[in-house]
């Protein structure tokens, strides 16, 4: 089991990393995505993406894991709001079709991503 855990441990700090690093070099379907209701659209995508490098890196330092999956939990909650604002509007998701149905089904992906992230908190004895 421990094999498992570090091979999608790996894989969701190198997909964190890489879409983390996506916000600042194509920042705007980030931004297009932030409900207009909150202030600087722009400089919550940097934070976000920030927030995905720290996270993503820090799974993949054993000292820095628990507190980095801690990261991307409350990250992967907190960008809720824009996944459903996303699908309210029907504003295309990256990778996918524009379709509406694909964007709700985007939903449930996002808790699976918390699930995944939590997973990490835990502190097995065979870690790393």
């Amino acid at each position: 089991m421990a094999r498992y855990k570090t091979v999608f441990r790996i894989f969701l700090a190198i997909a964190m990393v890489v879409i983390g690093i996506k916000h600042f070099t194509d920042p705007a379907p980030f931004v297009s995505i932030v409900p207009s209701s909150l202030p600087h659209p722009l400089a919550l995508v940097y934070g976000s993406g920030f927030f995905e490098i720290l996270g993503g890196a820090g799974l993949l330092i054993p000292q820095f894991s628990r507190a980095a999956a801690w990261i991307l939990v409350i990250l992967f909650i907190a960008v809720f709001p824009a996944n459903l604002y996303q699908a309210i509007h029907n504003i295309p998701v990256l990778a996918l079709p524009n379709d509406p149905p694909l964007i709700w089904l985007r939903l449930p992906f996002q808790i699976l991503l918390v699930v995944w992230a939590g997973w990490f908190t835990r502190q097995d004895s065979h870690e790393f």
